[in-house]
C-alpha cells in the first residue's frame, strides 16, 4: 500500500515516514511544502512531492496520483493565527478530502484533535475554539465524503519516547500520548481494515498498539 503523508514534515509525519520504511506492507510518499525538506525523506527511501495545502484541489490531487491511501497529519501550528487555522486545518483538510475523490483514493486517515464534538467547541478557550471548530467541520466533511475513513483523536501530544502501548476507544479520559506512538497507531490503522468508518480517541495506556487497534 502506497501512502501519501500530508504534513510529512511535521513531527508525527516524520515518525510515520521513518516507521513506514520498516514496514513490509507500506510505502511512503511525502507531501512537503519546500524542496529543501526533501533530503530527510529521501534518506528513508520515500518519494517526495512539493505541494502547499493552500494550492488548489487539482494540484493536491496530482500529488495523490498513484497512491492507495492518504494520511492527513498537517496542522497550522500553535503559533499561527486564526487565518492559518482556517486555511490549513479546515480548508486544507477539505481540499485534501476532495482531492482524494478526484484521484480515486478511497482510504483516508485523519489526525484530528482529541475532542471535536460540538460541546468541545463551546467549552474551549477563545484562543483554542477556532482550532477545535476547524477540526470539527473537517471531520464532519470526511464522514460525508464516501471514503474509507478512519479519524484518530490523539490526546495531548508530547515528544517523549513512545511506549508502544495505548488506550484506545470511542471515548477515553484525556491524557498524554507521544507523537511517536500516534505514528504507530496510524500504521496499525492502515494495516487493519476494521478501522474503516470508525473514529476513536487514543492516549498512553497499557495495551500494545496493534492489540488496541484490533479491538476498536
Amino acid at each position: 500500500m502506497k501512502v501519501l503523508v500530508v504534513g510529512a514534515n511535521g513531527q508525527i509525519g516524520k515518525h510515520l515516514i521513518s516507521f513506514i520504511k520498516d514496514s513490509e506492507k507500506l510505502e511512503a510518499k511525502a507531501m512537503i511544502r519546500n524542496q529543501e525538506q526533501a533530503s530527510f525523506f529521501e534518506n528513508f527511501g520515500a518519494e517526495t512531492v512539493v505541494v502547499d495545502l493552500e494550492q488548489d484541489i487539482d494540484t493536491i490531487a496530482k500529488a495523490a496520483e498513484g497512491v492507495d491511501a492518504i494520511v492527513f497529519s498537517a496542522g497550522s501550528g500553535a503559533h499561527t493565527g486564526k487565518d492559518k487555522t482556517i486555511m490549513v486545518d479546515l480548508d486544507g483538510a477539505v481540499k485534501t478530502i476532495q482531492s482524494a475523490k478526484v484521484a480515486g483514493v478511497k482510504r483516508f486517515i485523519m489526525i484530528s484533535s482529541f475532542d471535536t464534538r460540538r460541546e468541545a467547541i463551546q467549552a474551549a478557550s477563545p484562543s483554542f475554539a477556532p482550532y477545535v471548530a476547524a477540526k470539527h467541520y473537517a471531520d464532519e466533511w470526511l464522514k460525508q465524503a464516501d471514503l474509507d475513513y478512519t479519524i484518530i483523536h490523539p490526546g495531548l501530544l508530547t515528544n517523549d519516547q513512545g511506549t508502544g502501548k495505548v488506550k484506545a476507544a470511542s471515548e477515553v479520559d484525556r491524557a498524554e500520548i507521544p507523537r511517536e506512538d500516534v505514528a504507530r497507531v496510524i500504521i496499525a490503522s492502515l494495516e487493519n481494515d476494521t478501522t474503516i468508518g470508525k473514529e476513536f480517541q487514543v492516549v498512553t495506556g497499557t495495551t500494545p498498539i496493534k492489540e488496541a487497534i484490533d479491538s476498536i
